[in-house]
C-alpha cells in the first residue's frame, strides 16, 4: 500500500507530480457498456482548473484530459480507464528559493523524512494539482451513477474567511467564481481583493451533497457510508475537518431534535445527513468540509533550512490565496467516488434488491 489508490470495487489510481510532464489516473473496475467521451469528463475539469478568475492562482492550465484506454467505440470495455492530462504551464524557478528551506503548513518537511527526498517545484507530489485526476475520475462515476440511478452532486461554497454565503438557490452557484449560493458577491469580491494584495490567506467551508441516492448503501461497522466519505474527504489536500449531517451542531441538539421523525411521506429533518448506522436512507447525502487557509504566501515567515539553522520563508510563484475556492468540484467528485464505490459493493452482495423496495425517505 503505497496510499495513491483510492477505492477497491471502482478503483482509482492517481499519478504525476505538480511540475511533472502531465498528471493522471487510472480507473480500474468501470462497468463496461457506458458510452463515455471526454466530453463527458471535461466540463468538471474546467470548474476546477487553475486561471480562471483573478482569485485564484493564474498558472493557466487547459487540463484538457484524454483517454488512453478502457474505452472502444465510444463505451467502455470494462478494462482499466486511463486519464492523461497533461501540464503545459510550470514555471519551476519560481521554487529556486525554497529548495534548502521549508515552508510552514506545507508537506516539505514530512516529504523529505519519510523519502529522505522531495520534489520542491509546486510541492511535487503534495500539490493540490494532483486533485485534477480524482476529479476526472469522480465525473465517470457522476455519469454512471446519474444514469444507473439519476443521483445528482451539487456543492457550494457557504463561508470564506470570515464571511459567512447565506445560502439562497443552487442556481446561483454555477454564475460566479467562488461557487456561492448567492445572486449578489460583491463581498467576497471585496474581501478576496484585500486579502490578496495582503499577501495573506484564508480558508473556506464548503458544502456538498447528493440527491436521488439508493436506499441500503453502506456496510456496518468499519465501512460505513459515512466513514468512508469523511475518510474520502481528508484525502483533499488542505482540508481538516469534515461533517456529515448536522455534524458538530449535534452537540447543542436535544434527542427530541436530532433524531430525524418518520412519516409515510419520508423523513421529516435531516440531521443524520442521509445515513443511518453507515447505511444511506435515501435523503440526500450532507457534507461539509473545513479547509485550512494556503500555506504558500508571500508574508514572510519563520522556518529552518536543511540545516536545523533558523530562516525566513516567502514563497513566491502563482498560488490561490484561498484553495477552497476551487474545492467544490474536488469534493463533488470524491463524494461520487464513495456512492459508486458503495453502488458496486451493493450490487455485487445483493443485487438490485435495494431498487426492488421504494423507499420512503424522500427529502424533507
Amino acid at each position: 500500500m503505497s496510499g495513491n489508490t483510492f477505492g477497491t470495487l471502482f478503483a482509482v489510481t492517481n499519478f504525476g507530480e505538480s511540475h511533472g510532464p502531465a498528471i493522471g489516473c487510472i480507473i480500474d473496475g468501470c462497468p463496461p457498456g457506458m458510452l463515455l467521451s471526454e466530453a463527458d469528463i471535461q466540463p468538471d475539469l474546467d470548474r476546477r482548473r487553475p486561471g480562471t478568475s483573478k482569485f485564484v492562482t493564474q498558472r493557466n492550465e487547459p487540463d484538457a484530459v484524454e483517454i488512453l484506454s478502457g474505452v472502444y467505440e465510444g463505451k467502455t470495455t470494462g478494462t482499466p480507464i486511463c486519464l492523461l492530462i497533461k501540464n503545459t504551464d510550470q514555471r519551476s524557478k519560481d521554487y529556486g528559493n525554497i529548495l534548502d528551506t521549508f515552508r510552514p503548513g506545507h508537506a516539505d518537511y514530512t516529504y523529505l523524512h519519510k523519502y529522505g527526498l522531495r520534489d520542491p517545484r509546486g510541492g511535487g507530489r503534495s500539490s493540490a494539482r494532483l486533485t485534477a485526476p480524482m476529479v476526472a475520475a469522480g465525473a465517470v462515476a457522476k455519469k454512471w451513477l446519474a444514469e444507473k440511478y439519476g443521483t445528482v452532486f451539487r456543492g457550494c461554497m457557504t463561508q470564506v474567511g470570515d464571511v459567512v454565503v447565506p445560502f439562497e438557490s443552487w442556481e446561483h452557484v454555477p454564475n460566479n467564481p467562488f461557487f456561492a449560493p448567492a445572486a449578489d458577491v460583491s463581498q467576497l469580491e471585496t474581501y478576496m481583493e484585500a486579502l490578496r494584495k495582503s499577501g495573506d490567506s484564508c480558508g473556506a467551508r464548503i458544502r456538498v451533497s447528493a440527491s436521488n441516492v439508493p436506499v441500503g448503501l453502506g456496510e456496518p461497522l468499519f465501512d460505513k457510508m459515512d466513514a468512508d466519505i469523511a475518510y474520502a474527504m481528508m484525502g483533499i489536500n488542505a482540508v481538516k475537518g469534515v461533517e456529515i449531517g448536522a455534524g458538530f451542531a449535534s452537540i447543542t441538539q436535544r434527542g427530541t431534535t436530532h433524531g430525524d421523525s418518520l412519516s409515510p411521506q419520508g423523513f421529516k429533518s435531516n440531521n443524520a445527513g442521509g445515513v443511518l448506522g453507515g447505511i444511506s436512507t435515501g435523503q440526500d447525502l450532507e457534507v461539509s468540509i473545513a479547509i485550512k487557509p494556503t500555506s504558500s504566501i508571500l508574508s514572510p515567515r519563520e522556518s529552518i533550512d536543511l540545516a536545523g539553522n533558523s530562516a525566513e520563508v516567502i514563497t513566491k510563484g502563482r498560488h490561490d490565496p484561498c484553495v477552497g475556492i476551487r474545492a467544490t468540484p474536488i469534493a463533488e467528485a470524491m463524494l461520487a467516488l464513495v456512492v459508486i464505490e458503495h453502488a458496486l459493493r451493493q450490487r455485487a452482495q445483493c443485487g438490485d434488491v435495494m431498487v426492488a423496495t421504494k423507499p420512503i425517505a424522500a427529502q424533507a
